[in-house]
């Protein structure tokens, strides 16, 4: 039997690329691996991200004997991808920002990209842009704090909507109709945003899209026994750079998993 697939995030964000990869390939074993010791990741310089995604991601690759790796994070996708799949033998999928569904969807022709300053920044965004949209205004909004009020939420706590209106009034009064969700994070809030911009505005992200990809590379192993996969205890396991409060403990049972743990690096 292979190895569980490892999801990657900085924080809880990349459970909405789990949920949808376990729509698709039900049967597997999965990890869930989240920094939230140096969440937020859109603030990071650039080879700190690097470097300290690379080490970590390695080394409990290594150590669950993980099959696939998804990078369930656009700003570290934009960034780590090549240096990963340098040290992992194994398969590497990242998150791309839904730019070309919408601009295939926008009546307007107007769209725009909300996601973590790291994200907006990188040349990456802008050649996905020019290549997929250059025939729509696209403008580009940038939030840390939204990806902090979806950890808030995820533990448990109220989220208000004075706090979403504050952070996306540019947004709303900028006419456009068609919103990227481009960090992992901001799913988790789609209703609040949905609720606050309105039905006119559609929300898209990248979680279907990454499903499909895993599914590919998965689905077609030589070693998928579809018989014995009916009687077998699928597992989820969590962990964390740094310790969670109770709340994110209670939220994460509630989703599934079976067994929260603290990565030990020294070991």
């Amino acid at each position: 039997m292979s190895g569980p697939i490892l999801i990657f995030d900085s924080g809880v964000g990349g459970l909405s690329i789990l949920d949808e990869v376990r729509k698709v390939l039900p049967h597997e074993n999965y990890c869930y691996l989240f920094d939230n010791a140096r969440l937020p990741y859109g603030e990071l310089a650039d080879q700190e991200l690097i470097e300290g995604c690379k080490i970590l991601i390695s080394l409990v690759v290594e150590r669950i004997n993980a099959s696939l790796v998804v990078i369930a994070c656009n700003t570290a996708s934009t960034l780590i991808l090549p240096s990963l799949r340098e040290v992992l033998r194994v398969p590497v999928v990242g998150v791309v920002p839904a730019v070309k569904p919408a601009a295939l969807h926008s009546r307007a022709k107007h769209i725009g990209l909300l996601a973590t300053p790291g994200t907006i920044k990188r040349n990456y965004t802008r050649v996905l842009i020019e290549q997929f949209a250059s025939d729509c205004r696209v403008e580009l909004y940038a939030s840390s704090e939204l990806v902090l009020l979806a950890e808030k939420k995820a533990s448990g706590e109220a989220i208000f909507q004075e706090e979403i209106s504050q952070l996306l009034h540019p947004i709303k009064s900028s006419g456009l109709d068609t919103l990227i969700l481009g960090c992992t994070h901001f799913p988790i809030l789609k209703v609040e945003i949905q609720e606050y911009l309105g039905c006119d505005v559609l929300l898209l992200d990248s979680g279907k899209a990454v499903a499909a990809r895993v599914h590919n590379l998965i689905d077609g192993r030589a070693d998928r026994n579809r018989a014995e996969f009916d009687t077998y205890e699928k597992r989820l396991s969590a962990l964390y750079t740094q310790e969670i409060n109770e709340g994110l403990k209670k939220s994460l049972a509630k989703f599934g998993f079976s067994t929260l743990s603290k990565v030990q690096t020294g070991q």
